[in-house]
């Protein structure tokens, strides 16, 4: 099943029943299409927090002359960096390189804390696609990441949940800009599958209903310019697709 959160012609913020078919989402007998300018596709999650894994596929590592952790590598983006479908995302001004990095995300379902990895995906309530938007030019200067992966924006997510049985263990990642493919991987190459990535998280923090974990990128992220469409497709989701604005 797949699930939409969207604002209604009323202004009312509603979840809805989405069909892939018909790119519908219904709600209360009324239905609308996805791309129907009387309604705003909102983010599929409200989370407290994301968490980020990085360095999860061996070859982005290898393209960014890093060596595969031996445990996650954890970070976090806030709530301001959540952004939507159909948005347009401004990031920082002056700088070099701010670049795309697909992501298959997952939601949380429930508060969860020490969960082990046999029980990880009884707190999963879906899978939604991401671009963990990242600015390089302060990413390497800095530890802790926060102009690097925290600004504004930084996390278009979207554009639908679909529960875990809609998405395959094999489920393919890929990102386009300006309809050109630049990334197309798929979920068995993470290093640390998602059961071990919830059993390390819980191990440290409380997640909450409606946080994110975002898994990971695969090899080919290449800096953003002014203008450029962005979309990322995850297999059994869909496609979530956002501009962006260069200042």
């Amino acid at each position: 099943m797949h699930h939409a959160r969207f604002r209604d012609p009323a202004g009312s913020i509603r979840e809805g029943t989405y069909d892939p078919q018909t790119d519908t989402v219904a709600f209360a007998g009324a239905e609308y299409a996805l791309d129907d300018t009387a309604i705003d596709v909102l983010p599929p999650a409200e989370p407290t927090k994301i968490v980020c894994i990085g360095r999860n596929y061996a070859d982005h590592a290898a393209e960014r002359d890093s060596e595969v952790p031996d445990r996650p590598l954890l970070f976090l983006k806030p709530p301001n960096a959540v952004a939507g479908h159909g948005d347009e995302v401004t990031v920082p001004a002056g700088k070099d390189q701010i670049d795309w990095e697909a992501e298959i995300a997952v939601v949380v379902g429930e508060q969860c804390k020490d969960v082990s990895a046999a029980d990880a995906m009884d707190v999963v309530a879906g899978f939604t696609c991401m671009n963990d938007v990242s600015n390089r030019d302060d990413q390497d200067r800095e530890q802790n990441w926060v102009r690097g992966k925290a600004f504004d924006g930084a996390a278009p997510l979207g554009p639908v949940l679909a529960t875990p049985d809609e998405v395959p263990t094999d489920a393919s990642v890929e990102l386009r800009v300006n309809g050109e493919t630049k990334q197309s991987s798929d979920r068995s190459f993470l290093m640390f599958d998602v059961p071990t990535l919830i059993e390390e998280i819980t191990a440290y923090l409380t997640l909450e209903p409606g946080d994110v974990i975002s898994t990971g990128t695969p090899e080919g992220v290449g800096a953003l310019s002014d203008g450029d469409t962005v979309e990322v497709t995850v297999e059994g989701v869909g496609t979530l697709e956002h501009d962006v604005r260069v200042p």
